[in-house]
């Protein structure tokens, strides 16, 4: 694996998991699909397992670029930049998996894109396909006040284990894993993985709780646990046996039932427990899998000499959602609200040098679409923000009912029913417009996602809209199924539960509806995910009324036309590639 040393300008060694030869094998195979000796599907199982979608527009492709863990050092941001700049219209998109995705790429450009990403340390190695997928983790750790230990080192040691793995690119379907570090709250979203670590703590030893077979889509499920407690020296074994479990056992005749939670379900938690330690034996056996890791370098900050700074007058209102004291004494996290994931490449470029120069160097993003900042010297902080501001990246409400999760839905997803950045974008201007009804729930989570395969997490949100469809007078009609009382909890997954279906015209009226039914009926200090997790389908109902029924008499023209779009909707039904 190309590796460089640390300094400086390129950031450490530790970010750099690309290797020249994947995108010269992938050129290799291009160039053989294109004369007729590598067959479509074939090729198209190739492109994916090397990050490189199709999408429901002819000859243009979505790029997965794999940031494990969310963490970005210089010289892997100026690559996502020019990417960015040169082949993704100006702009990355993250993803809930702490990924970076460029759309409406042209085949003949995906070459040189992959080049530029594998100059920077950027992999797209198992981004897509039935493989091992991008690590995420917790973005604070290292930082947070709840952790036992940083988890950063434990997520490198196991990303680099697995990534161009035996068993990493020829599974039964895709394997998404996380690791978590803060107790007491499932901030990597561990328990809708298929495989999740947990840092714990046992007297002076620490480990992990491992826990596998999550997942969203058509089945939820909340994953079990596999260990209550494993040593940090036996992660790399531990979870390699979940993985080959799972390719002993997973569903290679049905895509659509082939996920761990599928295989899980249907030997049971008992036998599965059995082929576990099974695995274990074998693997022990072949010698173990011996774990080496180097604690993560303290940063280097410029910290200066205090000094009293003026701030702006809209610094406080932003601050009080964007920054959190870090464990270390003196300094702060700067989330930055990215608006629906996306990000410029000028912004990105300025970003980096913000974290140069204010913080310890390295960008990390989140599962819910943002980035931040850290090792921000508390004193600094006006004048960070007053930077952001100039490059307009200091929009307040981080975390808040406004910061809304979304997929990128029918605008380039073979699956999708509708476009749900249009929604996202049109429920974020309505709150960000009527601040009286925002600041009634100002901690619902609104998820949103144009299909049931969840991407954009609608089955953990307090409010979660996913994408339909009805027909009046044979003409189809955008909507969407809303749920409710979704969320990650400290050790398990609650998902929300289908509760009514609401054109999509209608659903900033029915949002307004349901924030004002939890204000009406919570209790003192409940929150609003909590609301809806237990409120009575009829209160949500009577709540509603007739927004969710519409007809031939009633139907506005602006009704048969997705939100975002100018043209007359259509129900598009491609074959998908997530399950390819």
């Amino acid at each position: 694996m190309a590796a460089i040393e640390s300094d400086s300008t390129l950031g450490p060694a530790r970010l750099w998991f690309s290797d020249e030869k994947d995108v010269d094998i992938f050129v290799e195979r291009l160039e053989k699909f294109e004369s007729g000796g590598v067959s479509s599907d074939d090729w198209r199982t190739f492109r994916l397992l090397n990050g490189v979608y199709g999408q429901r527009q002819d000859e243009v492709h979505m790029i997965r670029a794999k940031v494990p863990g969310g963490v970005m050092g210089p010289r892997q941001i100026e690559a996502l930049a020019e990417v960015a700049e040169r082949f993704g219209g100006g702009k990355g998109h993250f993803t809930t998996r702490q990924n970076v995705q460029y759309h409406f790429v042209p085949l003949a450009n995906v070459e040189e894109a992959l080049r530029i990403l594998a100059n920077g340390g950027i992999t797209t190695r198992e981004a897509c396909g039935p493989s091992v997928r991008n690590w995420t983790c917790c973005p604070l750790a290292g930082v947070s006040h709840e952790e036992p230990f940083d988890v950063t080192p434990y997520l490198e040691a196991l990303v680099r284990h697995f990534l161009r793995g035996k068993y990493s690119a020829s599974l039964p379907r895709k394997f998404k894993p996380s690791v978590g570090g803060c107790c007491g709250t499932d901030c990597s979203q561990a328990f809708i993985n298929d495989l999740g670590f947990l840092a714990r703590k046992r007297g002076d030893q620490i480990g992990f709780q491992m826990i596998a077979g999550g997942g969203l889509g058509t089945l939820r499920r909340s994953a079990i646990t596999v260990e209550e407690f494993i040593p940090v020296d036996e992660i790399l074994e531990a979870g390699e046996a979940v993985l080959r479990v799972f390719d002993d056992i997973g569903n290679r005749s049905n895509k659509n039932k082939a996920r761990l939670k599928w295989a899980i379900d249907k030997v049971g938690k008992d036998k599965f427990l059995e082929l576990y330690r099974a695995k274990r034996d074998v693997i022990r056996a072949e010698g173990g899998r011996p774990l080496e890791v180097e604690p993560a370098p303290a940063p280097r900050v410029k910290i200066g000499l205090p000094q009293q700074v003026e701030a702006r007058p809209d610094f406080a209102e932003w601050a009080a959602d964007s920054v959190r004291p870090q464990k270390q004494k003196g300094f702060s996290v700067v989330t930055i609200r990215l608006v629906l994931g996306d990000i410029t490449a000028d912004q990105l470029r300025t970003v980096s040098r913000l974290a140069i120069e204010y913080g310890e160097g390295e960008v990390r993003s989140t599962n819910d679409q943002n980035i931040l900042l850290r090792w921000i010297p508390t004193w600094k902080v006006p004048l960070l923000h007053a930077e952001l501001v100039e490059a307009g990246l200091a929009k307040p409400g981080v975390g808040t009912v406004v910061d809304i999760t979304s997929c990128p839905g029918a605008s380039s997803c073979k699956l999708a029913v509708t476009a749900s950045r249009g929604l996202a974008s049109l429920l974020t201007e309505h709150l960000e417009q009527h601040p009286e009804v925002a600041a009634k729930a100002p901690d619902l989570q609104i998820k949103i996602s144009g299909c049931p395969n969840s991407c954009g997490q609608h089955h953990i949100a307090g409010i979660g809209f996913q994408g339909g469809m009805r027909k009046i007078d044979g003409r189809p009609v955008p909507q969407y199924l809303l749920h409710l009382g979704g969320g990650i909890l400290e050790n398990h997954a609650r998902f929300a539960k289908l509760t009514a279906r609401i054109p999509a015209r209608r659903v900033p009226e029915a949002l307004d509806r349901l924030i004002a039914l939890y204000a009406e009926q919570k209790t003192e200090g409940e929150k609003a995910n909590d609301f809806f997790a237990r409120v009575d389908g009829a209160s949500v109902k009577a709540a509603l009324g007739d927004i969710g029924e519409l007809d031939a008499g009633h139907a506005t023209p602006d009704d048969f036309i997705d939100l975002g779009e100018t043209k007359a909707f259509e129900l598009v039904q491609m074959e998908g590639e997530c399950a390819a």
